[in-house]
Order: structure tokens, then C-alpha cells, then sequence
């Protein structure tokens, strides 16, 4: 009998599958402040009850990014326990605010699958759900990692690709925010006096300071989200991998280059929607992260006059100078130094 503790191998996923993930969990003010403590950001509106209910808030929102570690920590031990590396993410929506106390718990579909050419391993594509303690929906997103065999011999599934959208269309982003009062939000407070407007399609804003990652800081964040992939804990196996060593969490490098974003989009104080995003390069202990960001595009919500959103896509780039902005060549291949490429929506005040 396969050992449930073991997580899935690629031959023990189907299409059409459907997990439901164990250990629901409740968010509470002390995940807030550690998360605080490890990543340091500055966003008025998660930081302060009375900045956040001066606008409408009930109290300050947990952050985006916490919630989505959150739901996708549930997922690892079913989804990506064995996994290779996470590969990249689309159609990610952020449905509706998560507050302290309120509980998560996630669950998955398996919406494709395609063997890699060594037999080794293969891609797996699901969609995950995160809902609250009603049930209702607060993050929605689809992921794709590639997962190793147990099995060499065990034949390989039909390929199927899912087809997923290039882009949140941003016409669906703003319900997903409650009615507030922008008139009452303070850009001293926040930060910046820089509101939508302000910003110019094509601009490039380098977040200037950099992060550099401890060992116990990214494997504190990731049990802090409950993930159990083995190769960010486990250095007796790592060490005799291809890397010699543990890989930091995708995800724990998002946050630090959300919380370094703060300089230049101190008001873009909700990630919105995830376009797509990649993990370029693989990201270790004694690393220094630096971000840029590149605005592509401007839109209004509809049926909001006080927000508006900012398509951005956030580089960040280890050991290496943000005002150099490097991305991608001419060519497509990207730069030396990136490790992230995340392509996002962000709300502001207009």
C-alpha cells in the first residue's frame, strides 16, 4: 500500500483528480507579525487596524501574499511534495479579503499532465481553490510543477496541456474589493503621494534595496505556511542532489520582492491578480534579492471610482544592480542574475 506520508509520485496523478487537502488553518495576528518580522513590509493598509478601517476595512487585511503561501502550503504535501521545482502559475485571482481568525483550507483538480522525455519525471498542471471557514472563495489560481517518478516503469499518462489565459482580464479584480473610502486614506501615512495617474505605461521603477537570504530566516517562513517539499528542509537528501544543497521556496522569494516594492508602489497596497509568473533560477541561503518592477499596462475597475490598477511585472534579481533592470534579451532568454519574473496586477488609489 503507498504511504500516504510519502506524498505523490507523477504516476499516482489522473486527470480529472480532485484533493481534497488536510490541515485547514486559522490565521491569527501572530502569523501576521512574524510574517512581518521575515519579510518587512511596509504596506499601510496590512499594517495598521486604525490606517485600514479609516478607509473601510473591518481591520487590517491579512497580506495577499501571506494568503497565498497559506493556501498553497496545504496543497504541497499532495501536490508537490516530490517535486522537482514549481514551475509557474496562471489565471491566479485574489476573490475576496482574508482577516485574522478567519480559516483556510484548500483544495486541488489535476487539469493536465505530460511526462518528460527521460522518463524520470513529468509536468503536473492543477487548479486550486482556497476557501475561508463559509466557504467562500478568497484565492483561486492554477500551478504546474514538475514531479518525480517512483516508478521508472510505470507508462506514461495521455499529454494533455491545459489552456490557460496569457492575463486576468482586470474587468474581474474589483468586486473583489469592499467598498471603501479612499477619501479618508492618508499618503503621508501610506508612504508616497504617488497615486494611479502618477504612473506612465513603460516605466521602469527599481525598488533600490536588497534582502539577502539566511538559511533559518526561508525555512522559519516556509513551515510558517506548513509547505513539506523536502528540498527546502531536508540537507541529508539535498546534499546529494544536483545542488549539493536545499533550495529556498519559490514563494519566500515573491515576498521578498512584494515587501521591497514598497519603494516606488507604497500605495499599491493589493496584489490583485497574478498574470503568470516564473521561477527563473533557483534561489539559496547567503543570496542578496533586489527587485525592479516594469509597468505594462493601466486600467480602470469597473464600477470604481477610487481604484485604479497597474499591470506590473516584478523582476527580482539576485546579487546583482536593480538599476541595471535586467530581464529578458532580445533573444528571450533572461538575464544573469534574475530568479523571479512575475507579471501581476496591483491596486492603488486614483
Amino acid at each position: 500500500m503507498k504511504n500516504p506520508a510519502a506524498g505523490n509520485f507523477f504516476e499516482d496523478f489522473s486527470l480529472g483528480q480532485k484533493i481534497v487537502h488536510a490541515t485547514p488553518r486559522t490565521l491569527t495576528v501572530g502569523d501576521t507579525s512574524l510574517f512581518t518580522g521575515l519579510y518587512g513590509g511596509r504596506f499601510a493598509v496590512q499594517s495598521s487596524d486604525h490606517f485600514a478601517q479609516g478607509i473601510g476595512y473591518p481591520v487590517a487585511p491579512i497580506a495577499d501574499d501571506l494568503v497565498f503561501h497559506i493556501v498553497i502550503g496545504k496543497t504541497v504535501p499532495d501536490v508537490s511534495r516530490n517535486a522537482i521545482a514549481n514551475l509557474g502559475y496562471a489565471e491566479f485571482r485574489f476573490l475576496k479579503p482574508v482577516y485574522p481568525g478567519d480559516t483556510l483550507a484548500s483544495v486541488s483538480e489535476v487539469i493536465g499532465l505530460k511526462q518528460n522525455s527521460s522518463g524520470k519525471n513529468g509536468v503536473v498542471y492543477v487548479r486550486s481553490t482556497g476557501t475561508n471557514q463559509n466557504g467562500e472563495k478568497v484565492l483561486e489560481f492554477a500551478r504546474w510543477v514538475m514531479v518525480n517518478k517512483r516508478n521508472l516503469d510505470a507508462p506514461a499518462p495521455e499529454t494533455v496541456i491545459p489552456e490557460l489565459d496569457k492575463a486576468v482580464d482586470p474587468a474581474t479584480i474589483g468586486g473583489a474589493l469592499p467598498s471603501l473610502d479612499m477619501g479618508h486614506y492618508d499618503f503621508d501615512l501610506a508612504g508616497s503621494p504617488l497615486r494611479w495617474g502618477d504612473y506612465e505605461v513603460g516605466q521602469k521603477i527599481n525598488h533600490f534595496d536588497g534582502m539577502t537570504i539566511e538559511e533559518a530566516e526561508h525555512q522559519i517562513a516556509t513551515r510558517l505556511f506548513q509547505n513539506t517539499a523536502r528540498v527546502h528542509f531536508n540537507q541529508h537528501i539535498e546534499g546529494q542532489g544536483r545542488f549539493g544543497r536545499r533550495l529556498v521556496y519559490g514563494g519566500h522569494i515573491i515576498s521578498i520582492a512584494r515587501a521591497l516594492q514598497f519603494n516606488g508602489l507604497a500605495n499599491a497596497f493589493h496584489l490583485a491578480a497574478l498574470n503568470g509568473a516564473s521561477h527563473v533560477a533557483p534561489s539559496f541561503a547567503g543570496d542578496t534579492i533586489y527587485a525592479w518592477s516594469e509597468v505594462l499596462d493601466k486600467a480602470e475597475l469597473e464600477g470604481r471610482d477610487d481604484l485604479g490598477a497597474l499591470r506590473v511585472r516584478l523582476f527580482a534579481v539576485k546579487d546583482r544592480d536593480p538599476a541595471e533592470f535586467p530581464g529578458v534579451k532580445e533573444d528571450g532568454k533572461y538575464e544573469d542574475g534574475v530568479v523571479l519574473d512575475f507579471d501581476c496586477w496591483l491596486v492603488l488609489p486614483r
